[in-house]
């Protein structure tokens, strides 16, 4: 399984084609296709690209928490998969990613793909700039989320 890291500001041509980052493919495991899923994140105004693997281990985890006989459930499932798209790279390293996708992201004539582990998100350079948290607010979340608290070593 891949675990990308970096930040590469790349031009989106006007037919929505991105060159995918050379350091990004050295990224992948060996022999792993390069084929996507795109949809827009939940929580933010971007996009997420996951390699196959991990769109089927995204899968499995749902399909594990889904009951479908739940409207609730099923209008999340609706929602989560809405305007995903599968992407495969061309001959020349590019992807192309859906206009109405670029749209809901504000994404123009410039993208920035940020690797966040096992996915790559897609931003405009304006939206990812302005998500970024100040360095006291960051180590104020580390704290709370990775700090030592006493609950989870019963202390």
């Amino acid at each position: 399984m891949a675990s990308f890291i970096g930040e590469y500001t790349c031009k989106v041509d006007s037919k929505g084609r991105i060159l995918f980052p050379a350091a990004l493919k050295k990224q992948m495991a060996a022999g792993e296709e390069p084929r996507f899923v795109v949809k827009k994140d939940i929580f933010d105004r971007c996009l997420v690209l996951y390699p196959m693997d991990e769109w089927q281990r995204q899968n499995e985890l749902i399909r594990s928490r889904i009951n479908p006989y739940n409207k609730e459930h099923n209008a999340f499932l609706r929602n989560f998969y809405r305007g995903a798209a599968e992407i495969v790279l061309d001959g020349n390293n590019r992807m192309l990613l859906p206009k109405r996708l670029l749209e809901a992201a504000g994404i123009g004539r410039t993208a920035v793909l940020a690797g966040m582990g096992s996915k790559i998100e897609i931003w405009s350079e304006e939206e990812y700039e302005s998500a970024a948290a100040g360095e006291d607010a960051f180590a104020k979340l580390a704290e709370k989320i990775m700090g030592d608290g006493e609950k989870e070593h019963g202390e």
